[in-house]
């Protein structure tokens, strides 16, 4: 289905084979722990055990004087960060906190934490050298549930922390970060107004982006201060900007190159080993390499939040939506900076609600600092909001996509965020829910079938392209932007349909930080948007460039030139001229060298995204197992420049969310240690657990876009928490308040649901 422009594009909509694959299948890709320099030594970090300790003491000089060790170094080689200088242009919540947590200061605050890091000429000498630094601890009370974290009595993390965003402003410390309040309309009005009024409370586990390659680097320093990082990451200059800020250096003393990255989802966007590889380089003075083991990731790294949410809604006999309320309470883990504040913008973003009022609270606990999963704090908050839809539709007898239809947000629609929508998608997804065979399906005994939908804004932001004219006429494309779900394929179609070429005379490359200019991360769905339309303004300017170099070559004005199927083309004594691109290549030394473009934007007008998903499982009564039967992905992406990976996009999310839903949690002990990390126990989906994920991509275009993009890598994560809870709540004819919804958990709801029909 689609609203598309009048214009039939040529590459954009097609599906080559993408420019990465053939090194990635044949394994010559380089990823961050293939990469090594000659004489790199080992480093490694010695973790806490303890969930919430006082560090008095920590000796390193034993492991110093362990044959084969060049460097240790703890929090006392960092410098320290001002209370000025923590918070200036600072992407992460807190420069101070994001040092803290590479190295524990005073206190550790969640198993795992970071104390200090060596670096020797082999693995084995560096685990022998970390268990030699004595690290003397008071113990003290952890607290890992948020709700408990949130109480006055309740073991302080940071006894300096005042609650944000409460006047008048507390005097007391408290877990509580910060206080978020949206109001829209008039709420008590709106409740005032309804004919029925729903209220529950849901609880989410954190769940980690469960990447496949673990976090490493390589860093080097030379005797003049100049500093080499080779990382995975999901952006290189931001890996650069929070490197020179931890270690108070010139941006322009550190080159970061973006080796191959093997999946981020948001969980890449911080550095935890690039500012220790290089302390440790500089004070060993040779290269360093760090990786971390899958446990490491598990206990060291950022989650997405856990939450507690309270939620109601309120609506009229005909299922008018008039009012919805809610609490949502994030963990932020070890320091502040949950995506609370983003679920309270998302999660009733799909629908026209004139009354509306949402608060939200960064609670910090004994847990690893959470960090970015796409669509950050959406998919817990929308898990909430469209249960209460679904118990909505159950309590009018109504279908579920029929009340969504009746409510869903249009172009104009004000979001109880602030902002009015332009052209969206949303009711189309809706439509094409509505007519797909899966929602028409018939269903056996102890099988559900679940709808949920799904908003994000998407961004734009700081971007970057160059492109430069071979010799040959092939054209090369360069971006600052680590390729995470096709961004090179998207730049090169792009490009080509621009300049009217095939897209395998375009080569996309990802360059260093000295090689173009600065670049925002990859995150958000930004980078197809945002950086396509830099590289769809160079290869324009390009065009107009090669335009001009065809007109000095035939001795006539400019404006008698057009480009047209790949090169210019002008009228001349009555007779059609052609100079093609490989022509003009060739004779560019005669009209004034080589010919290249560059852009740099900070873009706007990112479209957002909507999404509407169908869930068929069914549940085994005896166990609580639950089935995936059959999946439905239906979103509006704009305009689907290489579909295949738009698909694939869609297919990722949806699995993600379907383990999210059913079986991935954090597991820890009574002394805040976790009990699950690593993929054996942490339970993750694999083939064998889902069926095919089908998908249905709705084109309504972008209009501040060339082709009409807007991004898809966020929305499709969002719908699934819901979906499949509404699904097991039909099959089980027991609602699903709380995830994971593992088989334990499901079969409880079971039995006390039967308890209460035999008694009742």
């Amino acid at each position: 289905m689609s609203r598309s422009t009048d214009k039939v594009l040529r590459s954009v909509g097609t599906r080559p084979l993408r420019p990465d694959g053939v090194d990635k299948v044949t394994g010559r890709a380089v990823f961050s722990a293939d990469f090594n320099l000659p004489g790199a030594l080992h480093g490694d970090v010695l973790r806490s055990s303890f969930a919430h300790a006082r560090i008095l003491r920590i000796d390193t000089r034993k492991a110093l004087a362990l044959p084969g060790v060049k460097a240790v170094v703890t929090a006392k080689d960092l410098p320290e960060i001002s209370d000025e200088k923590a918070m200036i242009n600072a992407q992460p919540p807190d420069f101070r906190d994001l040092s803290a947590n590479i190295l524990a200061r005073n206190k550790v605050l969640y198993a795992g934490h970071a104390v200090a890091a060596v670096a020797a000429l082999d693995a084995e000498t560096a685990k022998q050298a970390l268990q030699l630094i004595e690290v003397e601890y008071e113990v003290l009370p952890h607290v890992i549930d948020v709700q408990q974290a949130m109480e006055p009595d309740a073991p302080l993390l940071h006894e300096s922390m005042i609650t944000k965003g409460i006047k008048p402003v507390p005097t007391q410390s408290s877990n509580i970060a910060s206080r978020h309040e949206q109001v829209h309309g008039d709420v008590e009005a709106g409740f005032a107004q309804a004919d029925i009024i729903l209220t529950e409370e849901f609880s989410t586990q954190p769940v980690h982006q469960g990447y496949i390659e673990p976090h490493a680097c390589m860093a080097s320093v030379a005797s003049d201060g100049q500093t080499d990082i080779w990382c995975s990451s999901q952006g290189q200059f931001m890996v650069r900007a929070y490197c020179a800020r931890l270690l108070d250096m010139p941006l322009s003393q550190i080159r970061v190159t973006p080796l191959e990255i093997g999946g981020g989802f948001g969980g890449k966007t911080t550095v935890y080993l690039e500012p220790l590889a290089i302390l440790l380089a500089r004070k060993s003075g040779r290269p360093v390499k760090m990786e971390m083991s899958r446990t490491d990731v598990f206990r060291a790294t950022g989650p997405a939040s856990g939450s507690y949410i309270s939620m109601k809604i309120g609506a009229l006999k005909d299922g008018t939506l008039v009012a919805a309320q809610g609490v949502l309470c994030y963990q932020a883990g070890a320091f502040a900076g949950s995506p609370v504040k983003l679920g309270c913008m998302t999660a009733f973003a799909p629908y026209d609600i004139a009354n509306v009022k949402l608060i939200g609270y960064d609670v910090v606990v004994n847990r690893p600092k959470s960090a970015a999963y796409r669509a950050p704090g959406a998919p817990m908050a929308s898990f909430a909001a469209e249960t209460l839809i679904d118990m909505l539709a159950q309590r009018l007898g109504m279908d579920p996509v029929d009340l969504r239809i009746k409510n869903a947000a249009r172009q104009g629609t004000r979001t109880a965020y602030g902002a009015s929508f332009k052209e969206i998608g949303y009711l189309e997804t809706l439509q094409a829910a509505r007519a797909h065979p899966h929602y028409s399906a018939p269903l056996a005994k102890n099988q559900g079938r679940g709808v949920a939908s799904g908003f994000w804004f998407n961004i734009g932001g700081q971007s970057s392209a160059a492109m430069t004219v071979n010799e040959d006429g092939t054209v090369m494309v360069t971006t600052g932007n680590p390729d995470i779900g096709g961004s090179r394929a998207s730049m090169a179609l792009m490009a080509a349909e621009v300049l009217e070429i095939d897209v395998s005379q375009v080569r996309p490359q990802i360059a260093d930080t000295s090689s173009i200019t600065y670049s925002d991360l990859t995150g958000g769905s930004r980078v197809t948007f945002a950086v396509g339309m830099a590289v769809t303004q160079a290869a324009t300017e390009l065009v107009e460039k090669l335009c001009a170099r065809a007109a000095l070559l035939w001795d006539i004005p400019v404006d008698r030139v057009r480009w047209q199927d790949g090169g210019a083309i002008a009228s001349i004594d009555g007779t059609e001229a052609r100079q093609s691109l490989a022509a003009l290549a060739a004779q560019a030394v005669k009209t004034g060298g080589p010919v290249s473009a560059h852009v740099s934007i900070n873009a706007q007008g990112a479209g957002p995204g909507f999404g509407t998903h169908i869930c068929d499982v069914e549940v085994d009564p005896e166990t609580g197992r639950v089935t995936v039967l059959r999946y439905t992905a239906i979103q509006d992406v704009g305009k689907a420049v290489h579909p295949s990976y738009v698909e694939g996009q869609l297919q990722g999310g949806a699995v993600q969310g379907i383990g999210w839903a059913l079986n991935e949690a954090y597991l820890y002990d009574d002394n805040g240690a976790q009990l699950n990390p690593g993929f054996l126990d942490y339970r993750m989906p694999v083939a064998s657990d889902l069926p095919m994920i089908d998908t249905v991509l709705i084109e309504v275009p972008n209009p501040r876009h060339p082709f009409g993009v807007r991004g898809v890598g966020e929305v499709p994560i969002i719908p699934p928490l819901g979906a499949v809870a509404n699904a097991v709540s039909r099959a089980t004819a027991t609602r699903q308040l709380d995830l994971p919804m593992s088989p334990p958990v499901v079969l409880k709801s079971i039995l006390k649901a039967a308890r209460r029909q035999r008694q009742g």
